[in-house]
């Protein structure tokens, strides 16, 4: 038997005749193993200690009420509030530094706001011009958001609109009301040559909600026309539409802030 044969059943007896004892949880342990090799004992996880993991991860919601009801669950004096004009975001860091304590920073919640449909389509068709038949189409679908005039009075002046779709528009007159009237001539066989006209208000206001889970706003629009050789179009421009949505993210902000003790902070956290 060699000198190196003789060292190892040294260390095997060795390790034969320790007694056997209980590990520590909590204690991370590494041991060497007869012939070589490293087996490690990781008993501070959850499963040995009992206690969870610290709180990590984003947390994304769409609304502030959401918001408030995470953060009221989660968050401590030292949490951390940004909001994000450009973006059009709300981010919580729960868990940031304390002023003598480091901390990870990496228990998030985070807002971001989705449009509507209703605010996405009429933004789309702002300033856009459309067939008479679509305009019409599209104020019958969108009836709910009509403010001023009436949804009734709209979905008349669609209707007529809808009736006269074998005329030939001639020109177009402001009236002393604010509202235009368009003259045409029939080209119906049956009718051809009679003239009528439309009258169509000159602005007219919706109310739409930008956000979802967010407060109602009111828009004004401008009728857009354009008379040519594919005969009449129509169409909408919304007044100051990104105003108005930046009213609404600043709207929710400050519903935000007036439920929480933590001042919100301009911009977004590292």
């Amino acid at each position: 038997m060699t000198l190196t044969d003789n060292a190892q059943v040294i260390v095997d007896t060795a390790i034969a005749s320790t007694a056997p004892h209980e590990l520590e949880v909590g204690k991370y342990y590494a041991f060497t193993l007869p012939g070589g090799g490293l087996h490690k004992v990781d008993l501070t996880g959850p499963d040995h200690t009992g206690k969870l993991a610290r709180k990590t991860g984003t947390t994304t919601v769409r609304d502030a009420e959401s918001f408030l009801a995470y953060w009221t669950k989660h968050h401590d004096d030292n949490s951390e509030v940004y909001a994000d004009n450009e973006r059009l975001t709300v981010t919580a860091v729960l868990d940031a530094n304390a002023a003598d304590q480091p901390r990870f920073g990496s228990h998030r919640l985070h807002l971001a706001l989705r449009e509507t449909t209703a605010w996405k389509q009429w933004t789309k068709w702002s300033g856009e011009l459309m067939r008479q038949e679509d305009f019409a189409e599209f104020l019958e679908d969108h009836l709910p958001e009509l403010l001023e005039p009436s949804a009734a009075d709209m979905l008349e002046i669609a209707q007529s609109f809808q009736a006269a779709q074998k005329v030939d528009f001639q020109s177009v007159s402001r009236l002393n009301s604010g509202q235009r009237q368009f003259q045409y001539v029939e080209t119906v066989q049956s009718k051809a040559g009679q003239k009528g006209q439309l009258t169509v208000p000159e602005t007219f206001v919706i109310g739409l909600v930008p956000f979802e889970g967010s407060e109602g706003y009111r828009l004004t629009a401008r009728l857009r026309y354009r008379i040519g050789q594919d005969g009449l179009r129509l169409g909408f421009k919304l007044d100051r539409p990104d105003e108005i949505r930046s009213q609404a993210f600043a709207d929710v902000v400050k519903a935000i802030g007036e439920q929480i003790d933590t001042a919100v902070m301009n911009g977004s956290p590292a």
